[in-house]
């Protein structure tokens, strides 16, 4: 009885601990992309200003 009780305990916490892993891997993706976007975003401005004074 004690060692089917730790079994499912067993599955459960493993479970729990992927789902917690998918979670952060996600968070980080996002967290990545958003770096990324925002660093597109700088360089087009940088080129924008820099095309526009070249032009002047």
């Amino acid at each position: 009885m004690g060692k089917t009780i730790l079994t499912v305990l067993g599955v459960i916490l493993a479970i729990w601990l992927a789902m917690a892993a998918i979670g952060a891997i996600l968070s980080m993706l996002k967290f990545f992309f958003f770096i990324g976007f925002v660093a597109v975003l700088v360089v087009l401005a940088v080129t924008a200003v820099s095309k526009m004074s070249k032009s002047r």
